[in-house]
């Protein structure tokens, strides 16, 4: 039952159930996969989530935005997330809503009844890993769910929309309506690219929603797909931060800002401004040792939770982005995107 004062955080996207598995290059190989790339699957892919089975995999609750939203809550008092998304009508849905009730977020998934519940198989092979989606369930968000009633009360009671770029695949509509509610009434909007693929085969979809932003997260690979997409001619990160940053946005009494993380290098901090200057910060990542790395896999996505959590508990940006930071720091010594129990407490670097 949702809380009566509503969750200061909602997230929206696609909830998909991690089948994780060390791999190694045949594996990789065999589905036409690259070490390091998320990609949705076609029907040459659907053996392999039988064959991460068969590697002893783990069943990890996943999708991007529902990893951050998990990671967010960890962070913050309870009651202070809500997730949307869709599901099918199984075990694995139900150990989805399961997993995020322990975690703490409130979900409102719609439950398709035909579809099962979607899934991500995730090869790990060294510090690499190689995602491979079959929507399914997740594919079928409607509208019409985040407009009923119940639903649209939990919208209008957020301070902070989350959403992930993989969604843009899914339902434009549903980010548009969060997008305008958020410009409507100066509210915070995040989205994250997510993926290479988002930026160069979901251009429109992506530039659609990109001027209702106030936080535009990405990584390295794409920024650098995003400038390609739109022939920028430059790879150079700082550069990429920067347009984005200027990019035109709808609601202006909030300055546009485009984080973009880098691995082990300094997350790249473009601060637009109604002038058109653009100011630029780098953050040093934590250091933790290479001993210490268990997996990468959802690293952005817990960044992007400790940053939420920042944004809701009214922290500066510099705070927000150390929360992200050490979350982060958190998550990849976890197998998967998961977050260290028992519970630790954040401190500042």
């Amino acid at each position: 039952m949702a809380a009566p004062q509503g969750y200061p955080l909602l997230c929206l996207e696609n909830p998909l159930l991690d089948i994780q598995a060390r791999g190694d290059a045949a594996l990789l190989e065999k589905y036409e996969l690259k070490p390091n790339d998320a990609i949705l699957a076609e029907d040459k892919h659907m053996g392999i989530y039988e064959d991460l089975l068969a590697r002893d995999a783990k069943l990890i609750p996943g999708g991007a935005a529902q990893n951050t939203a998990r990671g967010a809550q960890y962070m913050l008092p309870e009651q202070s997330v809500a997730y949307i998304g869709c599901i099918g009508k199984d075990k694995f849905g139900d150990i989805l809503k399961k997993t995020c009730e322990e975690a703490g977020v409130h979900t409102e998934y719609r439950v398709d009844e035909t579809q099962p519940t979607g899934k991500c198989g995730v090869v790990i092979t060294g510090h690499d890993r190689s995602m491979c989606t079959h929507l399914a369930a997740a594919n079928e968000y409607k509208l019409e769910h985040l407009k009923q009633p119940e639903i649209w009360s939990l919208v209008e009671k957020a301070q902070v929309y989350y959403v992930g770029g993989y969604h843009l695949t899914v339902c434009v509509p549903a980010i548009l309506a969060l997008g305008e509610e958020a410009a409507a009434k100066n509210k915070t909007f995040m989205l994250s690219i997510s993926a290479p693929f988002i930026a160069q085969f979901f251009k429109d979809q992506l530039d659609s929603v990109l001027p209702y932003t106030d936080y535009t997260f990405c990584n390295e690979t794409e920024a650098i797909a995003y400038s390609e997409g739109h022939q920028w001619g430059t790879e150079d990160i700082t550069e990429i931060a920067k347009k984005l940053a200027q990019l035109p946005k709808k609601n202006t009494q909030r300055p546009r800002v485009a984080i973009v993380t880098q691995g082990t290098l300094p997350t790249i901090v473009a601060i637009g401004s109604a002038t058109g200057a653009v100011e630029v910060k780098e953050f040093k990542v934590r250091e933790i040792s290479k001993d210490s790395i268990n997996d990468t896999n959802g690293a952005g996505d817990a960044f992007a939770g400790g940053f939420c959590a920042g944004i809701v508990s009214g922290k500066s940006l510099d705070d927000s982005i150390d929360m992200g930071q050490w979350l982060a720091s958190k998550s990849i010594q976890e197998l998967g995107p998961s977050f260290p129990s028992p519970k630790q407490t954040y401190s500042r670097s």
